[in-house]
């Protein structure tokens, strides 16, 4: 495929020999830019909103001149169209995938399957562009608050262009300036009362930095506590602003940036980290990630807490509220991490009964009958000591606990046929206790598992 895709590239250069490299008319845009500022050191002109919004357009176009012409999943064969001809093209790896890299003289583009996936800016034509283009647009609202709409405008531009470039940057790795991409995407947005900022931004900038850090950490320490620290300071405004995503991963992430920061005083962020945590799955108890953060910081930290506290907190929340099927829910996955598989299971089967068609908690009641049953399994393979009748009896009560997950696990089927998980749950059950008069059951589940994989 790469050398299909090369040899695509070398088509377009011959049959288009005429082709130029690519146009970046920095001399223009320098000219402009020389103009503007020009103009703003001008008394009259500067006290003018008219002035600072041309500043606005002149230097966002000065900023996007390079990338003017790309777009994410833009047909490679459009590029010499667009761009020009590439100085060089060659193979590459991005992201662990094999791409194409057509280098120019402002920038280098990444293809793969035939479309443009990211890019990376080798050259500038000046320094804080968009920034100083969204200064101007401040200060001619300022001067001039009825020119919002053309403000907006002008702003709405840049919003778009940093989004873009953040998505393109998350794809090349470069976690740091994508995060301050959409960080200032927002910013854009702030500049008068009648935009519409939107936080989630900025909670994708701080799970941006919380990336940054936590690849930072091996090589060089200081730099991820900084990346920790501005990452909590995006996430904490993100929470400020009333903005919370749909599974509540934001206390986790949270959580990570006030823990990268212990060594700045553990005493200040364990607290700090425990806090978000013990938000987040008071707010979102079925979270995976906060549990699984909660149980390994307990473990991990003297002096955090003992984690049956977390089902304390659980059980008061349900106290004001019984009927809370996801309260239930975590509350089950937190006794299966203390490894208590009958207050596991007894939270699971209160959620069949607050749903009783609800495939999951049908399928965990199920799999934690398994998960008792195993645990009890390994127990017993530790005890080479045991007479065969104590041995017997103790194999005998354990298939009646796997026994017990069986019509749990069919309703479950029942609900969801298309999952294989299921099935092949059953057919194992049903294989171990085959001479307990699951033969017949054996044999069902073992054709329709076979079917689901195409055997």
């Amino acid at each position: 495929m790469k050398k299909l895709v090369l040899m695509a590239m070398a088509a377009v250069a011959l049959a288009m020999p005429a082709a130029n490299a690519q146009k970046v008319n920095q001399d223009a845009a320098r000219s402009k830019m020389a103009k503007s500022d020009a103009e703003i050191a001008d008394a009259k002109k500067n006290g003018k909103a008219a002035t600072w919004i041309n500043r606005g357009k002149i230097y966002f176009d000065a900023y996007a001149e390079p990338t003017k012409d790309l777009f994410p999943n833009a047909p490679e064969m459009t590029l010499q169209l667009t761009m020009g001809k590439p100085v060089s093209v060659e193979e590459g790896v991005l992201g662990g995938s094999p791409v194409i890299v057509a280098n120019y003289e402002w920038v280098k583009v990444y293809i793969n399957n035939g479309n443009v996936v990211a890019w990376e800016q080798t050259r500038e034509i000046g320094d804080n562009l968009y920034r100083t283009a969204i200064e101007a647009y401040a200060k001619a609202y300022q001067l001039d608050p009825k020119q919002e709409a053309k403000i907006i405008t002008g702003l709405k531009s840049i919003t778009d262009a940093l989004l873009m470039a953040g998505e393109v940057q998350m794809t090349t790795g470069k976690y740091a300036e994508a995060a301050q991409s959409y960080a200032d995407a927002l910013l854009a947005q702030t500049i008068t009362p009648n935009q519409q900022p939107n936080p989630e931004y900025l909670f994708i900038a701080g799970y941006l930095m919380t990336v940054d850090a936590s690849q930072k950490n091996e090589t060089d320490p200081e730099a991820a506590v900084a990346s920790f620290a501005q990452g909590e300071q995006y996430l904490k405004t993100a929470l400020d602003a009333g903005f919370k995503d749909e599974d509540g991963n934001i206390y986790y992430y949270l959580f990570h940036c006030y823990y990268g920061q212990k060594s700045k005083g553990a005493d200040v962020y364990f607290p700090k980290a425990k806090e978000a945590l013990l938000e987040g799955i008071k707010l979102y108890p079925k979270n995976e990630k906060i549990l699984d953060g909660l149980m390994q910081f307990y473990t991990a930290e003297e002096g955090v807490g003992d984690p049956a506290e977390l089902v304390s907190m659980i059980d008061a929340t349900l106290a004001n509220d019984p009927d809370s099927y996801d309260l239930w829910f975590g509350r089950g996955r937190v006794y299966f991490k203390l490894q208590n598989y009958d207050e596991c299971i007894a939270s699971f089967k209160r959620c069949t009964e607050l749903r009783p068609d609800d495939f999951q908690s049908n399928f965990y009641t199920g799999y934690f009958f398994i998960e008792k049953g195993n645990a009890m399994l390994d127990e017993l393979n530790k005890n080479v000591n045991m007479s065969n009748q104590a041995y017997n009896e103790a194999a005998a009560a354990i298939n009646s606990v796997y026994a017990e997950a069986i019509p749990w696990l069919e309703k479950a089927h029942e609900l969801n046929s298309s999952d294989a998980g299921t099935v092949e749950y059953l057919k194992n059950i049903c294989f171990r206790l085959r001479d307990e008069g699951m033969q017949s059951k054996y044999e069902k589940y073992n054709e329709i598992f076979k079917t689901m994989m195409g055997q």
